[in-house]
């Protein structure tokens, strides 16, 4: 049977328009879905996320609840989130350290939860989602993601630059580089490196670099049909054996291996639970 026009997903995923934000965000976009599971599974990216919920004033991960405008901070759990609050939702996607200029406490201040806007940038936080609600009634997605890009220009509290070695120890650490030869590639000692990754990642660099190398894996576990050689793969993304894999995957999905079935390959960080 045809799916009607109600039924058919809609997704829109763009790169920033305003170039100020380019270094900071990897990708925004627009989203509607209706899921037939009863929640689900988002692992962690090691990233920040924006989450604006169009459909209802709500968002909710795991415990903590929020109203419909939020800031995601890095975690590096699984968190439980409810199917329901996707069914039309505004996202950004920070790049590594994107999210800092944005906030007046270091990202580590929302590691691990879910902050409202109206917690963080108060008044602007709270009508946030009347303003994107506003925008997409009178010119559609595209019309809701400028206003957003706006918005983040104005609320930039510090330098919209980048800083140019967290980012490089973002980007070796991403690789897989130990975290003691990060430091000296930087002239840091560790104590600094930590301090740094915590302020503008929201992680120390062994975490960060822990779920990072977690994202390595899924990544080449959907990247073709077939069964996963778990073994080959533990030798490829760094772990010491298939057991360390299996431990590590358990500790940062929630799951084992052979129980990660994904909403899709590009939705790697979904997974259904329930019916």
């Amino acid at each position: 049977m045809a799916r009607t026009a109600e039924e058919i997903p809609v997704s829109l995923t763009v790169r920033p328009s305003a170039p100020a934000l380019a270094p900071l965000i990897g990708a925004l976009g627009y989203v509607e879905g209706r899921f037939a599971h009863s929640a689900e599974l988002a692992l962690p990216t090691g990233g920040a996320q924006l989450l604006v919920n169009l459909d209802g004033d709500a968002l909710s991960s795991s415990d903590r609840r929020t109203r419909g405008a939020a800031l995601q901070g890095p975690y590096t759990e699984p968190v439980v989130i409810d199917p329901a609050q996707q069914r039309a939702v505004v996202w950004v996607a920070f790049r590594p350290a994107g999210a800092y200029p944005f906030l007046t406490d270091p990202v580590s201040a929302v590691q691990g939860r879910l902050a409202g806007l109206d917690e963080l940038w108060g008044t602007d936080g709270a009508v946030l989602r009347e303003r994107l609600l506003e925008a997409m009634a009178a010119g559609g997605p595209h019309a809701c993601l400028r206003e957003l890009e706006t918005v983040l220009l104005r609320r930039a509290g510090r330098p919209l630059e980048p800083d140019p070695a967290v980012r490089l120890a973002a980007a070796l650490l991403d690789r897989g580089t130990p975290v003691g030869e990060v430091a000296d590639r930087l002239g840091w000692t560790p104590r600094r490196l930590a301090r740094r990754c915590a302020e503008q990642l929201g992680l120390p660099p062994k975490r960060y670099a822990r779920v990072r190398r977690f994202q390595r894996l899924l990544s080449r576990v959907n990247a073709g049909p077939g069964e996963p050689d778990w073994a080959l793969l533990a030798a490829e993304c760094g772990y010491h054996d298939q057991a360390h894999l299996i431990h590590e995957f358990r500790a940062l999905a929630g799951i084992t291996p052979t129980a990660y079935a994904p909403r899709s390959p590009r939705e790697r960080n979904h997974v259904p639970l329930g019916g």
